[in-house]
């Protein structure tokens, strides 16, 4: 498939997954671009994320377990957690916040990759009040759009309070990291969060309105896709509103799409940009963090 018809399935299939596109229009859509059925499906495969791993992290110098916190009376949350398995000083967390695919084995991975950076990671599902993440991503994403989303910013600030306060002295720093309705969601916890967030990194997430930055204390890094322009369109202007606080600031990667970070989906993931992303996040966190 020649690069503009691969950029025009990118554009349908977020139209798909973040648009509200229904699912027959968008199968039919694709199948034209693709030329027959069988190549849609193909191409679908190489657009969506996988549900396996190309090159997973392992749990070796890890300890790993799953793990349920009260946000409010009688409301609960459940997620994962990766931390070094030597004992060591109290650490500092990193809330790994999901897609809007919920808590699926990437972002596991995501959570383990900083557990070997020396963090205690944790990665909430926050589909968890409405009965946790389904084996569907299609049906996952429904449940996402359905969220309070009110509630669910609340449930992220009880959680980075949760990890501050937890019994043995809790955690001395508080940081979030996400992807796409995670890092909206780092974002939001960023302005709700007073004194709770210490440092958040937000992956190619639609931002608040540029007047909420004045409410940001935690330290903030935003990282947008070049060709990402639904995004782009509040991002950028969040990024200077960021700077201007001396809250913040960016990096745009030039020419890749939305989600290049993932490495579960093979048609979005870059390499280059998402090592380079990688190594900006764990030097922020080195900085604010330790």
């Amino acid at each position: 498939m020649s690069s503009d018809l691969m950029r025009e399935a990118i554009a349908l299939y977020d139209r798909f997954t973040h648009e509200g596109l229904e699912r027959r229009a968008f199968m039919a859509d694709l199948t034209r671009l693709a030329g027959s059925a069988a190549a849609a499906s193909a191409l679908l495969l190489s657009l969506s994320a996988c549900a396996t791993l190309p090159s997973p992290t392992g749990e070796a110098g890890l300890r790993t377990s799953e793990v349920e916190w009260e946000t409010a009376p009688g409301r609960r949350m459940r997620g994962y957690r990766a931390e070094p398995a030597r004992s060591g000083p109290r650490r500092a967390a990193v809330i790994v916040i999901h897609e809007n695919r919920g808590l699926n084995e990437h972002i596991r991975d995501v959570a383990r990759r900083l557990g070997l950076a020396g963090y205690s990671a944790l990665a909430p599902d926050f589909l968890a009040p409405a009965g946790g993440t389904p084996a569907d991503e299609d049906r996952a994403r429904t449940m996402i759009g359905a969220l309070d989303l009110p509630a669910s910013v609340a449930d992220s600030v009880a959680t980075a309070n949760w990890l501050r306060s937890r019994s043995g002295g809790g955690h001395r720093r508080i940081g979030a990291v996400g992807f796409w309705w995670g890092g909206a969601m780092v974002n939001r916890l960023a302005v709700a969060a007073v004194e709770a967030l210490d440092a958040g990194v937000s992956f190619y997430g639609p931002a608040p309105d540029p007047a909420e930055a004045a409410r940001v204390r935690a330290a903030m890094l935003v990282l947008l896709a070049g060709r990402d322009d639904r995004v782009n369109a509040t991002g950028l202007s969040w990024i200077r509103a960021l700077e201007a606080a001396g809250r913040g600031r960016g990096i745009v990667f030039p020419d890749v799409d939305h989600a290049f970070h993932n490495d579960t989906s093979a048609a979005r993931y870059n390499r280059a940009a998402a090592e380079r992303a990688w190594a900006a996040t764990l030097a922020f966190f080195a900085e604010h963090l330790r």
